[in-house]
């Protein structure tokens, strides 16, 4: 079947709906019977994910070519090759921030003035207490404020951004390669709206058991279920493990088009589309400066990008999701979810850094008013 336009684009999705009503009333329904149950909720979003300290360089393309790691995408390293490639920027000075995309997420949206805990895995070191300390001063609840830490090494990422601002990984996941599911707080899954994973957590045995803890805990109390797909490199190699969160299907996905793309094994956006549809009842594809796709049932929706001068793409899609979950955790529409996530997103990558700050989201969510 061809289609002439996006705009016009509509299909049959496999998945059963019930009732009658259009896909988009189903859905504006759905979201606002979660917005009316929060004062049955005590969180917006419950997350889980890595928990790492970034430290991002600038480099050139020609450096990032001689340090042998692939552009644009997120690449495992070890603690040899962490030491390795540090000896390589060790000229230049990096901006240390938290980091983690399930933690970007969830202080996104506490800065934007929703409620979130963080459920992850630290290292008794100076980066385990720093990266505890910037989330309860983000106003981001956690695990981590009332155990014990245990001795090890903090997990990091270095990040390399060239000159085209794209943004390339090397994750050594040091003490978050043993987040298990001792690390779950199901209490407060249990009274959150959204529980949210991270893609990256299908590369770990244990990380990968506790996410799916977390999700057997909020489908038994009625908690609406969310996943990242993160990274092409989750795909290529960790499928198995993505496929096991996805299930039968889940409330929330968010991907980017090259994600969807290496997921569904084609290029042909309608084709894209098609196999994205069944993996959940709505579906955020991101598109950078094109701006979103929404596919909510059978509607399609368009949500225009916000022009930016992009100078570090790092962090994008954990904005855009923090400020889409906001979004719909506080009774709007999905698609005026998405232009509030659009225009966060774009905000961020006109700056260095993978966060904005809580005076910079709080005048983007006035704006939209």
């Amino acid at each position: 079947m061809e289609f002439k336009s996006i705009k016009n684009f509509q299909f049959h999705c496999s998945r059963k709906h019930a009732g009658v009503l259009p896909a988009q009333a189903c859905n504006a329904l759905h979201w606002t019977a979660v917005f009316c149950g929060l004062n049955m909720t005590h969180y917006h979003l419950y997350a889980i994910g890595n928990a790492l300290v970034d430290s991002e360089y600038d480099v050139s393309d020609d450096r990032l070519a001689q340090m042998g790691v692939s552009k644009r995408h997120m690449t495992l390293i070890d603690e040899t090759q962490r030491s390795a490639l540090l000896a390589q920027v060790h000229d230049l000075k990096p901006r240390r921030t938290g980091g983690g995309s399930a933690g970007n997420t969830v202080v996104a949206l506490s800065q934007l003035g929703g409620r979130s805990f963080y459920s992850c895995r630290v290292a008794d070191d100076e980066l385990g207490a720093f990266y505890r300390d910037d989330l309860q001063a983000q106003g981001v609840a956690s695990n981590l404020q009332h155990a014990q830490l245990r001795p090890g090494q903090t997990g990091t990422c270095l990040v390399l951004v060239t000159p085209d601002a794209e943004r390339t990984m090397c994750t050594y996941l040091g003490a978050t390669a043993a987040l298990d599911p001792s690390a779950l707080h199901p209490q407060d899954i249990a009274r959150s709206q959204i529980y949210y994973m991270e893609g990256y957590l299908a590369s770990s045995p244990s990380g990968l058991q506790a996410a799916l803890q977390g999700l057997d805990v909020a489908r038994q109390n009625g908690v609406r279920t969310a996943l990242t797909l993160s990274d092409v490199s989750m795909i290529r190699f960790c499928r198995e493990g993505l496929q096991a969160m996805l299930g039968d299907g889940l409330d929330l996905l968010f991907a980017n088009e090259e994600e969807a793309q290496t997921w569904c094994g084609s290029q042909d956006l309608p084709t894209v589309l098609r196999g994205l549809a069944p993996l959940a009842r709505t579906i955020c594809l991101t598109r950078g400066p094109k701006g979103a796709l929404l596919i909510e049932g059978e509607r399609l929706t368009e949500v225009a990008g916000v022009p930016a001068k992009a100078i570090d793409t790092n962090g994008a899609g954990d904005m855009f999701a923090g400020a889409f979950l906001y979004g719909v955790t506080h009774g709007m529409p999905a698609a005026q979810a998405a232009t509030l996530a659009n225009r966060a997103a774009a905000a961020v990558v006109a700056q260095h850094g993978c966060r904005l700050t809580r005076e910079r989201l709080q005048g983007l969510l006035k704006a939209l008013a």
